[in-house]
């Protein structure tokens, strides 16, 4: 019986030698260099069909323009579905600059993204406020601070077009001058 009460430690003593002496898992195998070059990145895809980037635009409002001195030229520039193009950037940051330190100084940007009638509803909002939320971190980026700033999205809701020329006006970002 002696024997006994000592059974429950002995075979807590066995189970962790046992633990003990098995071999340590090996590390994952590292995996070989690839030799081959990486393949070229592709466009990315459109956000949907007809979704073209190129005929995407951001609108500034008439007031803007002339606090700013910027040319009916300078103020519709395409951009990449929810991306902002790199050769837009020099526009973006005459508006930063108006509205930080020039005409406009002290007052709120409002940016209003839309987008053409095809899809879902709930998609196109997202959508537009994407499109609204990318034009401001590049217009953050270029030095306005970004409590300036105010975002909304009104999706489809506004869009008025019926073929691929007129669907192009209805993907924009909007930008007005706020209260």
């Amino acid at each position: 019986m002696r024997y006994l009460s000592h059974l429950p430690l002995l075979a807590s003593s066995l189970g962790l030698l046992v633990a003990c002496s098995s071999d340590p898992t090996p590390p994952p195998a590292t995996p070989a260099a690839a030799t081959e070059e990486p393949a070229p990145q592709a466009e990315p895809a459109s956000e949907k069909p007809g979704d073209d980037p190129r005929q995407s635009d951001v609108n500034i409002s008439d007031e803007i323009k002339r606090a700013c001195g910027i040319s009916d030229a300078e103020a519709r520039f395409a951009f990449n579905s929810a991306q902002v193009r790199d050769e837009d950037k020099a526009i973006l940051k005459k508006l930063a600059d108006c509205f930080s330190t020039g005409a406009l100084k002290g007052r709120e940007m409002r940016l209003v993204g839309h987008a053409d009638p095809r899809g879902e509803a709930e998609y196109n909002m997202v959508l537009g406020g994407r499109r609204a939320d990318n034009v401001k971190s590049a217009i953050v980026s270029a030095g306005l601070a970004e409590k300036q700033i105010a975002t909304s999205s009104r999706g489809e809701m506004d869009a008025t077009g019926t073929d691929e020329a007129s669907w192009a006006r209805d993907r924009r970002v909007d930008v007005l001058l706020g209260d």
